[in-house]
């Protein structure tokens, strides 16, 4: 903080005992000790609060940056999820083909292809034989 040597140190307590004189001089150091002492604790407990708040402020970044990703990742496997769904209800449709006939769909207000029913050969067999 302070550029004071060993030879500025001895000039400073001749000075203060010349000054203070030597009865006085132990309390006054003893006084001024204290108060560097409650300066230095001041200093540390400030950079301690600066430091908590830089750090605070790098997780709240981070959190911002993880957020925005899991954004990113959800839209990108929504995309997916349409682009399969899409293809496969093509394919569907591709393959039914001509096996559909269209049909008024009540609940969504639109054509839409449905089998036909299924027919059975066993029917008109059974019906041509009697009962017994």
């Amino acid at each position: 903080m302070f550029d004071v040597g060993f030879s500025e140190l001895i000039l400073i307590a001749l000075v203060a005992l010349i000054v203070i004189g030597p009865e006085r001089l132990p309390k006054v150091a003893r006084t001024v000790g204290h108060l560097l002492g409650r300066l230095q604790r001041y200093v540390n407990d400030v950079k301690s609060d600066i430091n908590r708040e830089m750090q605070i402020d790098e997780l709240k970044k981070l959190q911002e940056q993880v957020d925005s990703q899991a954004r990113d990742m959800e839209r990108q496997v929504n995309e997916q999820l349409y682009t399969v769904e899409t293809s496969l209800n093509a394919s569907l449709v591709q393959g039914l083909g001509d096996k559909t006939e269209p049909v008024a769909d009540a609940t969504a207000g639109t054509d839409a292809t449905v089998p036909p029913a299924p027919t059975s050969a066993a029917a008109p067999a059974a019906a041509d034989k009697p009962a017994a």
